[in-house]
């Protein structure tokens, strides 16, 4: 094993200490610039894992959220996350297993004091899904939310920050700037999930860039060029490369898109996500079927394992 490898998993954070250590925490040991992620599930428990959420440590913090599943909540507080740390949050879609967790993750502004207000992006509203403003609404508007007693997030008040909120337009062939501050840049894209309403998230700064695709079926090219210039590249592996071809033409990716899109993209490192039950037990074959189309390095993510810029970029410049 080279070494830049052996560092990026010390990094990962897959060889920290005792199975008991692991339960209470598993931060990055380096926060400089890394993704992070939080649940590499489904929405299904057969996967006994969290479901979709990524964190992205800038600069030594907690900045940055893509996405907050079920059980997402839980791993950010063993990840060592912190709220008042957190300038961004954005959601993919609201499938719950994306979005579940997001009154759990606000409610704990009510234990620290903050000023600032947090900016959440999510897609705008189409088919029965709302906006990420109507999402917000049906959740904390102070009529008829059904945490009406967490309004307070709309204005800052009642002991909560402020939200700012945008709606993006998930249809459209440009990307959209939905954050800048403090050397990070955030866009994001619509992409093919059926009848629903999502986006991926591209995430860049001086030391490399990050893009995040939650459930696509690969038909919009426009996610390659969106992609392109990526250091990492994470990509769902919800079904199998048996799986249901109606299924795989509208919902979700076969393997062999997701290594078809990795080629064209060329991503330093390729992050593999969103396993479910049997997508893990196919987990070897899935993989191979990824690599027979991209070359380069391929992980198989779990919860809370961690991928710094740095290694990566080592990485590359040892190949």
């Amino acid at each position: 094993m080279k070494q830049p490898l052996k560092a990026l998993i010390l990094a990962m954070g897959l060889s920290l200490g005792s199975v008991n250590s692991y339960a209470i925490s598993l931060e990055p040991l380096d926060k400089d610039f890394t993704l992070q992620l939080l649940g590499s599930g489904g929405p299904i428990s057969d996967d006994l894992r969290a479901s979709s959420g990524e964190l992205i440590w800038w600069k030594g913090k907690s900045r940055v959220m893509i996405d907050a599943g079920g059980g997402v909540y839980l791993r950010f507080g063993q990840a060592g996350g912190k709220l008042e740390d957190l300038d961004f949050l954005g959601l993919t879609h609201f499938h719950t297993d994306h979005a579940a967790d997001v009154p759990a993750l606000l409610k704990g502004g009510y234990f620290f004091n903050r000023q600032d207000p947090l900016d959440i992006a999510g897609p705008e509203a189409g088919s029965t899904f709302p906006s990420m403003t109507g999402y917000m609404k049906a959740l904390f508007d102070s009529d008829k939310g059904a945490y009406a007693y967490l309004n307070g997030l709309f204005d800052g008040s009642n002991g909560l920050f402020p939200v700012t909120i945008t709606d993006v337009p998930y249809k459209s062939s440009q990307k959209t700037k939905v954050y800048q501050q403090d050397g990070l840049t955030i866009y994001a894209l619509g992409i093919p999930h059926g009848d629903v309403p999502c986006l991926a998230y591209r995430i860049e700064s001086e030391e490399g860039v990050m893009v995040i695709s939650a459930d696509q079926n690969g038909s919009n090219s426009g996610f390659v060029d969106f992609a392109k210039g990526a250091d990492i590249l994470v990509m769902p592996v919800a079904i199998d490369e048996g799986a249901d071809e109606e299924v795989s033409a509208v919902m979700h990716s076969k393997p062999s898109t997701v290594g078809e899109i990795a080629a064209q993209v060329n991503p330093k490192l390729l992050v593999l996500n969103h396993w479910m039950g049997l997508s893990l037990k196919l987990k070897s074959e899935s993989i191979k079927v990824v690599k027979q189309y991209y070359q380069g390095q391929v992980i198989a993510g779990r919860d809370l394992s961690s991928y710094p810029m740095s290694a990566v970029k080592e990485i590359s410049n040892e190949q």
